[in-house]
């Protein structure tokens, strides 16, 4: 699933409606899973609204709270609660992910954003998806 936000805007206010989207068929059939073990994110998914949409979904956040988070937590005194528990080593598995979105800013036309209608981007991303996970099976053989 590929979600567009205009080149200024941020990635997480779409984190919500990419959830609502996921679905992963199970190798051995059955229904498809729809909620992820964990979820991985930098500090920009550190927000009050994704931490409860995960808490309620009993997903696990591996999400670094930024420094700001933690002064006003600390500010707050005991009324600020815990803060919130992260798996460093964990964390670490999130370079594949920055890896990918490295390789798909390779492509000059994405990088760049030359295309004007969103829709012809989305598709050249989606392609460049495609193509990336034929050389990854033709790579396994």
């Amino acid at each position: 699933m590929v979600l567009l936000t205009a080149g200024q805007a941020g990635d997480s206010p779409l984190f919500l409606p990419l959830m609502r989207h996921l679905s992963v068929p199970r190798p051995t059939g059955g229904p498809v899973r729809t909620r992820p073990d964990r979820v991985r994110g930098d500090k920009a998914y550190s927000s009050r609204a994704i931490r409860t949409h995960l808490r309620t979904r009993k997903i696990g956040a591996v999400i670094p709270e930024p420094a700001d988070q933690q002064g006003h937590r600390k500010r707050r005194g005991s009324r600020g609660g815990r803060p919130p528990a992260f798996d460093e080593v964990d964390y670490r598995g999130r370079n594949v992910i920055e890896r990918y979105f490295n390789q798909l800013k390779h492509w000059r036309g994405i990088a760049t954003r030359f295309d004007k209608l969103a829709t012809v981007y989305r598709a050249a991303v989606v392609l460049h998806a495609v193509i990336t996970w034929t050389n990854t099976l033709s790579d396994m053989t």
